[in-house]
């Protein structure tokens, strides 16, 4: 199969969400950490092209509250500089370009070669990555999918968000449903990603697919 247009979408699989130990723990997360390790293998093995997304915040940022309320704001997670930011072992990127929200950047062409980069890092400071960080949308475009598969946490709050900004952009979207996982008392977008065309498929049905095709 000719995988070269294909991008994978790895939204925040970081410590504090996925650790129980971490200050955002979302329960129940460390129990992907099996799929989350076979999609970042398959990526290297198929030399796929791999954005992660990554809060990075600072004790200013408008999604933090000392008295969160678990839907608009939350507690302090994934602080700038801290182990809490950084990404599981089974996601860590190798040889990654990082791109930080706060900071500007000379874009060029060479940046994006296929046979030098695979791995890039977008940190943000919202929950949608578009938002979150005004390099997204470039990033995006010089990568240049027509298939974007997304994957990571959390399925209602920042993997919703970059499904809706990527299903703008790309001619096709799948989710993997066994590796993503929600936080909750906020409502699941499933029925809205497959009202704009997103597929909802297992992480065994991606390798059929990427196969077959």
């Amino acid at each position: 199969m000719d995988l070269t247009n294909w991008l994978f979408w790895n939204v925040d699989t970081q410590i504090d969400f996925v650790y129980p130990r971490g200050k955002l723990y979302v329960q129940g997360a460390e129990e992907l950490r099996s799929q989350w390790k076979e999609l970042t293998e398959q990526a290297k093995e198929k030399s796929i092209r791999v954005v992660n997304t990554a809060d990075y915040h600072y004790p200013n940022s408008a999604e933090l509250d000392s008295s969160p309320d678990f839907v608009n704001t939350f507690p302090e997670h994934c602080m700038a500089g801290t182990r809490g930011a950084d990404f599981i072992r089974e996601t860590d990127p190798e040889d990654s370009i990082i791109f930080d929200w706060d900071k500007e950047y000379l874009i060029t062409p060479d940046l994006f070669n296929r046979k030098e980069h695979r791995n890039f890092i977008i940190r943000k400071d919202a929950f949608d990555v578009f938002d979150g960080n005004p390099m997204t949308n470039t990033i995006l475009k010089q990568l240049n999918p027509d298939t974007v598969v997304v994957y990571g946490v959390t399925t209602n709050v920042c993997v919703d968000a970059a499904v809706k900004g990527l299903v703008k952009k790309v001619k096709k979207v799948y989710v993997i449903k066994d590796a993503i996982k929600e936080l909750p008392n906020i409502p699941l977008p499933f029925d809205a990603w497959e009202k704009k065309g997103v597929e909802l498929i297992t992480l065994a049905k991606l390798k059929k697919l990427m196969v077959k095709n």
